[in-house]
């Protein structure tokens, strides 16, 4: 009864539910909604501050930006839907917010437009070298025939193209990356691609901000390359990934490509198979087979692995 109550009066003042309307649908900063709102910073955090108490919001800090987005999760997020369908739907003031905020995705894409231009010569190279993406996607897709998730997990999401991809299937999904630069980009995709229920946080892939066997599906797509130390981002992954949930990572075959080393900051040039089955092995994951992709100069592999159902009970009692 009283966390209603404090629910309640928490979204009981008109900033504060046109704060809960613009949030709805999806992550900005305390800067996008002063723009919007056209009030001082001070007054919209404060009304912020009082609804992530309420438990109506969410607050995600990135460096020194803060992302604010109504609650996923709790009877906040439950008290919050109820109040957004109350909302009259031909209310101006709202009407006008909704304007505001397209404004202020545009100017975000364009922004994440102008880091796509400048790399481009970079990203191009690289993609030339191995497979078509539509077809790893393919692949990936694949990996994930028939089965529809609660919450999907992308680790070094980057650009987000794997939340596109596989955000359909799933109730909800996050993606995981440290680039601030790349994270605007994926926010901008994700947005254009009307994917609502997608999202994206700053955070280190060897330390996901996430809570033990919280996702039914991981993915780690062109990332192990990076990592400093792979092993343990696949047992990281393991770590949030659910019993029954399914993991697929997409990399490079091993190959003698130094360029890719020594211009594009590649610490691994690839993994065989059996390198890979280790590390799901060790964190308890069953690897499946493995799909090979040969392309014009690198050959791109999809790895999955499953963990195992969760124990059930013997109920058949002990014998005589």
């Amino acid at each position: 009864m009283e966390s209603l109550l404090t629910g309640l009066r928490a979204a009981a003042e008109p900033t504060r539910l046109r704060l809960l309307h613009l949030l709805a649908e999806g992550d900005l900063t305390v800067t996008e909604l002063t723009h919007i709102l056209g009030q001082s910073q001070p007054r919209v955090s404060r009304h912020l501050k009082l609804m992530c108490e309420a438990g109506l919001l969410d607050r995600f800090p990135e460096g020194a930006w803060v992302f604010y987005r109504l609650a996923g999760k709790g009877r906040g997020a439950t008290l919050g839907r109820h109040l957004l369908d109350l909302l009259p739907a031909g209310d101006q003031v709202l009407a006008l917010d909704q304007q505001r905020l397209a404004a202020v995705r545009a100017v975000r894409a364009e922004r994440a437009q102008e880091y796509f231009s400048d790399n481009a010569s970079r990203w191009d190279q690289i993609r030339s070298l191995h497979v078509d993406q539509r077809e790893v996607e393919q692949a990936l897709l694949t990996a994930f025939t028939g089965r529809r998730f609660h919450d999907l997990v992308d680790m070094g999401t980057g650009t987000g193209r794997v939340l596109e991809v596989l955000g359909p299937q799933a109730d909800r999904a996050i993606g995981i990356d440290l680039s601030r630069e790349m994270l605007a980009a994926a926010r901008a995709n994700l947005e254009r691609a009307g994917l609502n229920h997608c999202m994206v946080r700053q955070g280190d892939i060897t330390q996901l901000p996430l809570p033990p066997d919280s996702a039914d599906a991981v993915t780690i797509h062109q990332v192990l390359h990076y990592a400093a130390d792979p092993a343990a981002v696949v047992a990281e992954a393991a770590r949030v990934l659910g019993a029954g949930g399914r993991l697929a990572i997409v990399d490079f075959a091993p190959h003698d490509l130094e360029v890719l080393r020594d211009r594009h900051a590649h610490r691994r040039l690839g993994f065989d198979d059996a390198e890979v089955a280790g590390w799901l092995t060790a964190v308890g994951l069953t690897p499946g087979r493995p799909h090979h992709l040969p392309g014009k100069s690198l050959t791109v592999v999809v790895w999955t692995a499953d963990k195992p159902p969760a124990a059930t009970a013997n109920t058949s009692g002990a014998k005589a």
